[in-house]
């Protein structure tokens, strides 16, 4: 493959026509089910997936077939085949559907609005990960403008992951005799910890969310005559989140969320850490003299990684404070999302979390936990030597410095539903969420320029797979 030949090509694509279309993708607010309830009926998912769709059937790749498959009552999800010259398939993974719009976007920036400065597209999803399907058609056409072999590829680029990937299973089930067996999965949708190599992304943490509500009234009363009296259902909810997490250290307490850590995971947390040194945990946005968790490289690898922690994401029963009167409210709702380690079955840890903060309430109140996500996370196969050496030299020639292997903090569910699928499988899990990036929160950027040569890392790739299987 003429690398020079092939860097041309995709940036030129990417400027031309993945860009523009990234900026109309940004401006539909297709939020995940979970955060949209009523997706269907407002329309915006399908029109992301339209878009998609339409953008692809204009792409000149000779046999490639391009479907949106629906199941009743599910998120719809584009499937593409292509062709290949080479033996083996590879399955090539994204999504469109997106994280709520949160707040904190600076001035001149939004949500649902593209803005261009330098080499970041700013705007909810681009980077997470409305990019994939765009970046996976220009690494294949890479090749075919070179007439360089590739291997049969498919895609799934689904609707449902920031929900936790719970429509996928069927469509997994449904498209089976359709897919056959993979040999490689190419995944889009993770990070990298610098923009100046190829990161390859050897797990994911899973997770267990939900909401925890504490009542003890049934209407608000006036806290002078009422404190004292009636347990706060705030103090009370405190007193159960102590139960799961050491409020001063951030551990979480119960043993059933931990599990042990691979000798080969924590060589890869000390090599990332002596590589990245403070920037592992000085990357983001601290107010004031804000201080990290883990000083040491190494351990906060580890900790975003390989160790669970608990958020507190979102709340109910508290009024704007501009509104808040002396009174003492009837109840707390916080939403809680407990990052567990690759190991740890998600649905198990649902089950645990509710047992263990609705046993034996405070004072007797109403204490109930709804679990609404869980999610098993991943830890990959170990890499063949073909694998490893396809990526470092990928990196070496793209970036001049070989690849890097690191854990993800995140949950992808889809790669452990794939992993059980096709356990002989290869992964090749990436993605462009790096430094202040920002994915889910404000001020998400996709950094073009990476993005761009990550593209001609994933071709270079796909072509030393091809190569191989026909070495075999």
């Amino acid at each position: 493959m003429q690398i020079d030949s092939a860097q041309k090509f995709i940036h030129a694509l990417w400027d031309s026509e993945i860009v523009p279309r990234l900026q109309e993708y940004i401006r539909i607010p297709c939020k995940s089910p979970h955060f949209d309830p009523a997706w269907e009926a407002n329309g915006y998912i399908e029109q992301a997936v339209q878009l998609a769709a339409a953008w692809c059937r204009q792409q000149p790749i000779a046999g490639m077939t391009t479907e949106i498959v629906r199941l009743p009552g599910r998120t719809p999800l584009l499937f593409l085949e292509i062709p290949g010259d080479a033996p083996g398939t590879v399955l090539l993974y994204g999504h469109l559907d997106k994280q709520p719009e949160m707040t904190g976007w600076r001035e001149g920036l939004g949500p649902w609005e593209p803005v261009i400065e330098g080499d970041k597209l700013y705007g909810r999803g681009g980077a997470d990960d409305g990019y994939a399907v765009f970046a996976s058609l220009a690494a294949v056409m890479a090749l075919r403008e070179q007439g360089v072999p590739h291997a049969r590829c498919v895609a799934m680029i689904e609707c449902c992951e920031e929900s936790g990937s719970y429509d996928l299973p069927y469509y997994l089930e449904a498209l089976a005799p359709r897919v056959g067996q993979v040999d490689l999965v190419i995944g889009l949708d993770s990070g990298c910890s610098n923009y100046d190599q190829l990161w390859f992304t050897t797990s994911l943490r899973g997770i267990a969310a939900g909401t925890l509500r504490v009542d003890v009234l049934t209407e608000g009363v006036h806290s002078g005559d009422a404190s004292g009296l009636v347990p706060s259902s705030f103090r009370i909810a405190r007193l159960l989140l102590d139960r799961i997490e050491d409020a001063r250290t951030g551990r979480i307490l119960p043993p059933e969320f931990h599990c042990p850590i691979p000798d080969e995971r924590l060589e890869q947390a000390r090599a990332v850490g002596a590589m990245l040194g403070e920037t592992v945990y000085s990357k983001y946005p601290y107010a004031g003299t804000t201080s990290t968790m883990a000083a040491d490289p190494a351990e906060a690898v580890l900790n975003k990684t390989w160790r669970p922690f608990l958020s507190v994401v979102g709340a109910n029963g508290l009024p704007p404070i501009p509104n808040a009167g002396n009174v003492l409210r009837p109840y707390t709702e916080l939403k809680l999302s407990l990052r567990i380690p690759p190991l740890i079955d998600g649905a198990r840890a649902t089950q645990d979390l509710k047992r263990i903060l609705e046993a034996d309430p405070p004072y007797g109140a109403k204490v109930s936990f709804v679990a609404d996500q869980g999610a098993t996370g991943w830890n990959a196969p170990a890499s063949v030597p073909w694998l490893l050496e396809a990526a470092h030299s990928a990196s070496q020639a793209i970036f001049e410095k070989p690849a890097a292997m690191k854990g993800g903090g995140g949950t992808i569910p889809f790669m452990g539903m794939l992993g059980k699928h096709y356990p002989e499988a290869q992964f090749l899990i990436t993605g462009v969420l790096g430094p202040k990036s920002n994915a889910h929160g404000p001020n998400e950027f996709l950094h073009i320029a990476y993005a761009k040569r990550l593209t001609v890392c994933v071709s270079l790739v796909l072509a030393r797979h091809a190569a191989r299987a026909r070495a075999d």
